[in-house]
């Protein structure tokens, strides 16, 4: 390890923190931003209101006021993510999304479904259900991690493409390596040999900024409880044009045989699946709204303040740890993961929480070595947060068992 004084980063100059706007518990120090996402205080409250609204008349509330509602916070979330609202629905979660594809998409026997091995594991799963249900095969691009360039993304894709794929399922921001990847050139070479793509941009919106209809993927998930941080249980499926008479949600109910015509039977499906709460839909608009407000240049540079803070706190951990940088920084959003030496997972992770009190998730990884370590950055973080990160990495790998941690 490196003989580096991990206290010097908290003494550069720190950003504005605005950890008061979220109701974070004061002494964990939270880096783990992207598994859940973390609401702010004024978006709960917004959505606190919301409930009050539907609970004083319920019969109202969801026979008269809710599409309007809906309607509005779906244009703004369209204008975020640069698609045609008549393109987008409502949906729980990214994994909802993806499995609202892949089961109402009818397979072949001599089809393949392609994907990588990067791929988030309940996607991965969902994938393989379609799989054995229609009795055909997933094929799996292999991407090396650690990576040089986004070209060996692109190459290990394409090089599985076969005349019988029909359907490729790609992360555009992977969960486990933090990687980005290069989903504007894979969705253009795929679409030119007419194979469709399911995006899983489960950590995208709030990241990175996202033209859906420039990018032209035949469908497209987003949370919005991560980086747009809108309430637990919001999030989108964009579905091209052309293929949204294949796409039904997950629950058939009223909206199957509406007679309505006022709205495309797209919505009128994937709006209404039933009664349960839907104001974490409502609160996307004033969680896209909160968050553009708190740096002068809006949303740009709150992505671009994530971004900087998350590859300087990786160069920091990499300095100390004397880590190689397993990635370039064109790959990185907000989050970063770096490799470990060889060890146990669980017991990791569980000494950083309850020794030093830092959440930060300690993956296993297929590959050597076997687990890995993401960071996350969000407004509410500091260089002094991964100064704490540091010091205790510092301590516990270099402990008699740390293989056993």
């Amino acid at each position: 390890m490196s003989s580096r004084n991990p206290s010097k980063v908290a003494s550069q100059p720190l950003p504005p923190n605005w950890r008061h706007l979220w109701a974070l518990d004061p002494n964990i120090t939270f880096l783990n931003h992207g598994s859940f996402g973390a609401c702010p205080i004024p978006v709960l409250e917004k959505q606190q209101a919301f409930r009050a609204q539907l609970e004083a008349e319920p019969v109202r509330f969801f026979e008269s006021e809710l599409e309007p509602l809906l309607d509005e916070s779906r244009r703004q979330l369209a204008q975020f993510v640069g698609a045609d609202p008549a393109h987008v629905a409502f949906v729980p979660n990214a994994t909802t999304g993806v499995n609202t594809v892949l089961r109402s998409l009818t397979f072949h026997p001599d089809d393949e479904l392609l994907t990588t091995d990067q791929e988030y594991n309940a996607s991965r799963n969902a994938l393989n259900f379609a799989a054995n249900r229609a009795g055909i095969k997933v094929v799996i691009a292999k991407v090396p991690f650690p990576i040089g360039s986004p070209d060996q993304v692109i190459a290990a894709v394409m090089e599985k493409v076969s005349p019988r794929t029909r359907l490729v399922l790609l992360d555009h921001v992977v969960s486990q390596t933090a990687l980005i990847f290069p989903i504007q050139e894979l969705v253009r070479q795929l679409s030119e040999r007419g194979i469709a793509t399911l995006i899983d941009g489960a950590h995208a919106p709030g990241m990175i900024p996202l033209n859906l209809e420039n990018l032209g993927a035949t469908y497209y998930t987003g949370n919005c409880h991560k980086w747009l941080c809108a309430p637990k249980g919001s999030a989108f499926l964009y579905v091209r044009p052309d293929q949204q008479n294949s796409i039904r949600p997950l629950v058939i109910s009223h909206g199957a045989n509406s007679s309505r015509r006022d709205r495309s039977q797209f919505h009128l499906e994937f709006d209404w699946t039933g009664t349960g709460d839907p104001t974490p839909y409502l609160c996307v608009a004033e969680a896209i709204r909160l968050m553009g407000s708190l740096l002068p240049g809006g949303w740009p540079e709150v992505m671009a303040s994530n971004r900087a803070m998350a590859i300087a706190a990786r160069q920091f951990l990499c300095d100390t740890l004397n880590i190689e940088p397993p990635c370039p920084e064109s790959m990185l959003g907000a989050m970063a993961t770096l490799p470990l030496s060889d060890g146990l997972v669980e017991p990791l992770h569980k000494a950083l929480l309850h020794r030093f009190k830092i959440e930060v998730p300690i993956i296993p990884w297929h590959g050597f070595p076997n687990r890995l370590i993401r960071i996350s950055a969000q407004l509410y973080n500091t260089l002094a947060d991964y100064d704490d990160l540091a010091r205790a990495l510092v301590k516990l790998l270099a402990e008699p068992n740390h293989r056993e941690l």
